[in-house]
């Protein structure tokens, strides 16, 4: 399908509050504007490997080089390595326009990396557009540090606003010292979610809700999802297709083909505007959305390197 109808809409819905300056930069943002990603290229630091929540979509195998996909990466960095590794990227990518914060786990399970990072690279190069990826289960709690930062962009993945639909996506949610499971888990989940989106908008700042598309668990849900997410302000959703991942409980589940995907983004696109650009990335992306060039760019190893497979064990 021809994207085209996500760029048309412009900057005519949710907008009425967004400065011009914000926008100017969303123009250079190839996850937020369909012209971009032909022309800006991204990088995403994988310093964030601890996650407080298990989806049933996930695995937790960061270190193959042949899957590209979210969750995967080929290394752990450090802030301080992150920033070497951006300065290398910089020198020889003259279209790098974002730096985002993707995982392999979750941001803000990852605070003090997430903070330290951003803080770095905004020293190095001023005029960086920073984006952080999360499932939002502590957005409540660091939305307001988030703003103080200068992030301007935040993508928010949900993927149900019903628990009885929730509790068969989610595995568990590890939430200040205790495991919830089941409709408990996701009921937590969700009202974090929601109450950080609404956070995160009154400060300023542009939200993508990133939906995972799940035949016969959510996918006759999605609709609700992206009106409700609406209301609160989000700037686009972003409906993407199930990857049945190898070692998940969903690794056995029918993927979403791209008729069917583009279907739902169409009926919900009379909502709000609807990403039909993304292509799933790796944790370590780097470059063109669709010409990712991270293999070009890996630190040589350090003795006190984190490996994936180290990485993983510590970040359940």
């Amino acid at each position: 399908m021809d994207c085209q109808c996500a760029r048309k809409q412009g900057h005519d819905l949710n907008n009425d509050a967004v400065s011009a300056d914000l926008l100017r930069q969303t123009d250079r943002h190839p996850c937020y504007s369909f012209d971009a990603h032909h022309k800006y290229a991204r990088m995403h630091v994988p310093v964030a490997p601890k996650c407080n929540i298990s989806c049933n979509y996930c695995n937790r195998k960061f270190d193959c080089v042949n899957e590209s996909r979210p969750g995967v990466t080929s290394e752990i960095l450090t802030p301080e390595r992150a920033l070497q590794k951006f300065n290398l990227v910089r020198e020889k990518l003259s279209a790098l326009s974002v730096v985002g914060i993707a995982g392999p786990g979750d941001a803000l399970a990852n605070w003090a990396e997430t903070r330290r990072t951003i803080e770095l690279v905004k020293q190095s190069a001023p005029d960086i557009i920073f984006c952080l990826s999360t499932n939002g289960l502590l957005l409540p709690e660091y939305a307001g540090e988030i703003a103080e930062l200068g992030v301007k962009h935040v993508t928010v993945t949900v993927n149900s606003l019903d628990p009885e639909i929730g509790r068969n996506i989610y595995k568990y949610v590890n939430y200040k010292g205790k495991r919830y499971q089941g409709k408990e888990a996701a009921a937590r989940l969700m009202a974090n979610q929601l109450a950080g989106i609404e956070l995160l908008v009154r400060s300023g700042m542009l939200v993508k809700v990133n939906i995972v598309m799940i035949k016969n668990i959510n996918d006759t849900h999605i609709p609700d999802i992206v009106k409700k997410v609406k209301e609160l302000g989000a700037f686009i959703t972003n409906i993407m297709p199930l990857i049945p991942a190898p070692g998940s409980a969903f690794a056995d589940f029918p993927g979403t083909d791209t008729q069917e995907l583009n279907h739902m983004r169409n009926i919900c696109q009379a909502d709000l505007r609807q990403m039909y650009h993304c292509r799933q990335c790796r944790a370590d992306a780097i470059g063109l959305l669709g010409d990712d060039r991270s293999f070009e760019f890996r630190l040589p190893a350090e003795d006190n390197d984190i490996s994936p497979a180290e990485a993983v064990k510590e970040a359940v």
